[in-house]
């Protein structure tokens, strides 16, 4: 078997951001995306396309077994490289379909399959949604942003793996709903703080509980909304170049699931999340949402705004086959998100694998691994996806 390669790309956009939103000369320099093309020496018509809306994955286990196998893997990495404070899901479509008109249109690949891995599940989804049948032409903050004639080229397949529903619903189900003051994390309401020395309720939570913790999240999530709306407004009333600011939300990695195995169960491990301890990750740099903006908020993280929603996006997939893979022991993604994407999508060419044991990166897991890749193998050959390419390399360059 031969050797992976990764040869590093860069491709250009043209597309002007009102103000700058990533630190960096590729930031300030316009729109600069970079990426990895991982493949041996073997050749294919087929490109399998990851994208995290902002995770680079170039070294995460699947795109390398993948690769290691004879496929060709790239992983694109969009404008908010590792820094999600400013994105906004619009113009990261913008992104993703770069790289799929570039690899249709300049590298030559007859089939494009997008790999929607954790977050870029929702993002995968959004796309095909968008590139079936166009609608956005504004962000929600109101700012236009030309989604609909951007000419997106829809993806031949599309694997929705180890995926949640959105980075909006998967925020709110995580947000400490004890927290009272925006402005001051230790102001919490002590009914709610499960996190306590000392907390009023204890694992196994009872239902009325959990519904009430769960109203609460909601509730966080929609005043930190309805904030994010009366400073734009502000901003735009008072005009001049000042367009944007930026904000702290604390404690956003906190979920009774985690204490509570019995809450919608799978075989994870308790008291143990993706970022580890969660009363450590809850009040840590590394949250979901700990430093956002405004527009920013609306577009990702906002529970009645964001359009990346799995709900309003799986309907609207109607021609495409999608394969569905679920790890049963998945530390990140909540046990409930995969039935219920399953059960949205349009499409009827849809299938389903569930990997026992497997957990969210596979890290240490050579048997699932493999598995993983047998299963997407097996998925594109079946349909056509996946064949031997009569391309020579000079078609790529």
């Amino acid at each position: 078997m031969s050797a992976v390669r990764r040869e590093a790309l860069v491709l250009h956009l043209d597309d002007a951001p009102q103000a700058v939103e990533t630190y960096g000369f590729a930031g300030s320099q316009g729109v600069t995306l970079e990426g990895q093309l991982l493949r041996t020496d073997d050749e294919s018509d087929t490109l399998f396309v990851f994208m995290h809306p902002t995770s680079t994955l170039q070294l995460m286990p699947i795109p390398e077994a993948m690769a290691a196998r004879g496929m060709h893997v790239l992983c694109a990495a969009s404008r908010y490289p590792k820094n999600d404070s400013a994105l906004v899901f619009e113009k990261v479509l913008l992104d993703l379909g770069g790289w799929i008109r570039w690899a249709r249109e300049q590298a030559g690949y007859a089939s494009v399959v997008l790999m929607g891995w954790s977050g870029g599940g929702s993002l995968s989804l959004l796309y095909q949604a968008e590139a079936e049948a166009p609608t956005i032409t504004h962000t929600p903050a109101g700012d236009p942003v030309n989604v609909a004639g951007a000419g997106l080229i829809p993806a031949d397949g599309v694997v929705f793996i180890a995926a949640h529903l959105s980075r909006a619903e998967t925020l709110t189900e995580w947000m400490d709903p004890s927290v009272i003051d925006e402005a001051d994390p230790y102001r919490r309401d002590t009914e709610l703080d499960i996190y306590a020395a000392n907390p009023r309720h204890l694992p196994p939570y009872d239902a009325a509980f959990v519904e009430a913790f769960r109203q609460a999240q909601r509730d966080r999530n929609h005043r930190i909304t309805a904030w994010v709306r009366e400073e734009l407004e502000r901003l735009r009333a008072a005009g001049g170049p000042e367009i944007e600011r930026p904000f702290i939300v604390h404690r956003t990695m906190c979920d009774v699931r985690w204490l509570d195995a019995t809450i919608d169960p799978n075989d994870r491990r308790p008291g143990w999340c993706y970022l580890g301890d969660p009363r450590t990750a809850n009040a840590g740099p590394a949250g979901l949402a700990r430093f956002s903006t405004l527009r920013s908020w609306l577009s990702q993280w906002s529970l009645a705004d964001s359009r990346a929603r799995s709900l309003l996006n799986a309907p609207r997939i109607t021609t495409t086959p999608v394969l569905q893979i679920e790890n049963s022991a998945d530390d990140a993604v909540p046990a409930t998100h995969n039935a219920i994407v399953r059960a949205a999508l349009g499409t009827a060419d849809k299938s389903y694998e569930l990997i026992p044991g497997a957990t969210h990166y596979y890290k240490g897991q050579p048997e699932q691994l493999q598995r993983c890749v047998d299963t997407v193998e097996s998925w594109c050959r079946e349909r056509d996806l996946l064949r031997s390419s009569m391309r020579t390399a000079g078609a790529r360059a």
